[in-house]
């Protein structure tokens, strides 16, 4: 590779915000290089994905690759595909909703899918996955894309973790798994269709909080790769053995070393068509959440070397840059605005736990996202929360609410979700809309602190404009609102959003009645600026 594409240097120390001027955003020059992702030079920066793609998992199909990465209490599992490993688009979900009571009342935060894995089998496509409640779940697909099988429930069993399937040349098929808490890494047979475990399992390997079970079998060998050390500080550990059930070797292949990527594990070993090989895994980003990073890899002596060994310790540590493993695609980065054209929603969309379908709509009024109001008493057991990701460390969202069917007790507008959840919108109280901030904890029934700020009835608007404005290095983030989507005013303090409930900050749409079911509020379209590939956003 060429030298030009050699870069140890890390990632800088990240920056606490303390008193900040309000942030300024402008549009960069033209193909612009950001700080992350594709550089359009043959290059890319780690993170490849500066969002919160927690625990990937990665496979290549012919010449395209496709990742999946826990989502935890929101829905449903997204299935992203490229072309280089490095540009990302989605091109399914993989299910809509979870049978279960709880998921029906918005009390299984940080519950949900953890850590799936993604196989080819078969000429099927094969999703694993378990939630700390319900147990082992399957689902399958001819094509990524889908049409997906409803999720079949392989295993009615609590605290599990992790799991991975494998399929043997003989036809025999496997499924790798750890526990709650983590680890030992167990392995059971498993039925060739994936239906069912046929036995208690084997345990393989003990280790410090050994997850994240992947297993492939390469030139005699079985592989199973896990991270171990935990989620911030661990390492990314490779077994070997000529036996499924061991007994295992063990070599760590990649830490921090002397970068500053805490805990650079639990991810994927993938290969390109022309024998290239590379390494996805997340690190736990104390903005972001678990972003994703793409590192070098090749072979020595039978054993994977990841990244490169800055410190001569004999064991791989992140780089910030490399040379794209396939070159010749533009830069792009996940799509994030709307404007709620489509049949469905589009596939950035996840809801906060299950939704209720009879009461949101995008043909009530054609090209808006109309949301009904379902009676909660605060926020986060408020029914059709609908999600995105943050992406990058800059960003700006604005979207257009319009006001015309509120009703008294009603609640609705932008939301910035996380550790706490941030609120701009619009009340009406007393048969008047009054524009408020709330701040809430992640209990689901704490109440709501709401400030006035305000009363729009004066002004006689039947829609308003609402901005996110992000800066997540200097930790500073503002909401702001408008008439005319030209002239924004501040609302409130600047705030900051923490990781919580296992996920990044995210950007929320919510409508919501306190009283009782009533009221409607439509959104015609999200915007969403941000300073990835194509995210048109950069410091000033």
């Amino acid at each position: 590779m060429k030298k030009a594409f050699f870069s140890l240097l890390l990632a800088g120390a990240c920056l606490t915000a303390q008193s900040q001027p309000a942030l300024q955003m402008r549009l960069p020059a033209k193909n612009p290089m950001t700080s992350w992702g594709d550089q359009g030079n043959g290059s890319y920066i780690n993170p490849i994905l500066n969002a919160d793609y927690s625990d990937p998992d990665v496979i290549r199909v012919a010449d395209k690759y496709y990742m999946v990465a826990s989502d935890f209490h929101f829905l449903g599992m997204q299935v992203l595909e490229s072309d280089d490993m490095v540009n990302w688009k989605y091109v399914s979900q993989i299910y809509t909703r979870f049978d279960s009571p709880e998921w029906e009342k918005n009390e299984r935060y940080a519950g949900g899918s953890w850590a799936p894995s993604i196989r080819y089998h078969d000429g099927q496509f094969w999703v694993f996955f378990c939630t700390p409640d319900e147990g082992l779940f399957m689902s399958h697909a001819p094509q990524a894309a889908g049409p997906w099988s409803p999720l079949h429930l392989v295993a009615s069993v609590p605290k599990w973790e992790d799991p991975c399937p494998f399929w043997d040349e003989d036809g025999q098929a496997y499924l790798g798994r750890s526990q709650h808490g983590a680890g030992p890494i167990i392995i059971h047979k498993m039925s060739p269709d994936g239906t069912k475990l046929l036995d208690d399992g084997v345990t393989v390997y003990q280790g410090p909080v050994a997850e994240g079970t992947k297993i492939h079998k390469w030139n005699g060998y079985y592989y199973i790769s896990i991270p171990e050390g935990g989620v911030g500080g661990g390492w990314q550990t490779i077994l070997r053995s000529k036996n499924i059930y061991g007994p295992y070797e063990s070599r760590r292949v990649l830490e921090q070393g002397s970068t500053d990527v805490n805990g650079p594990h639990q991810g994927a070993i993938v290969d390109t068509p022309d024998g290239k090989w590379m390494f996805f895994h997340f690190q736990s980003d104390r903005m972001l959440g678990r972003v994703v990073h793409l590192q070098p890899m090749h072979w020595q002596d039978g054993w994977p070397v990841i990244g490169v060994d800055i410190d001569r310790n004999g064991i791989g540590e992140p780089v910030l840059s490399w040379q794209k493993p396939v070159p010749g695609t533009e830069p792009f980065a996940p799509r994030t605005d709307d404007d709620f054209s489509g049949p469905g929603l589009a596939l950035q969309w996840q809801f906060n736990h299950n939704p209720v379908d009879s009461a949101w709509s995008l043909e009530e009024k054609p090209g808006s996202l109309t949301l009904h109001a379902l009676k909660a008493e605060t926020f986060p057991l408020a029914r059709n929360t609908v999600t995105q990701k943050t992406m990058g460390y800059l960003g700006e969202i604005t979207t257009v609410m319009n006001l015309s069917g509120m009703a008294e007790g009603q609640r609705c507008g932008l939301a910035c979700m996380g550790m706490e959840n941030y609120l701009l919108g619009v009340r009406m109280e007393n048969g008047r809309k009054i524009l408020y901030l709330s701040r809430q904890t992640r209990i689901p029934r704490t109440k709501d602190t709401e400030t006035r700020e305000t009363d729009l009835s004066d002004v006689r608007k039947k829609a308003v404009y609402l901005r996110l404005s992000l800066d997540f290095k200097r930790e500073v983030f503002q909401f702001s609102y408008s008439f005319d989507n030209k002239d924004f005013t501040p609302v409130g303090d600047a705030f900051y959003v923490h990781f919580g409930n296992w996920k990044g900050p995210r950007a929320a749409l919510y409508c919501y009645n306190t009283l009782r079911d009533a009221g409607t509020v439509s959104f015609d379209w999200f915007r969403y600026s941000h300073d990835g590939p194509k995210g048109l956003l950069s410091l000033e």
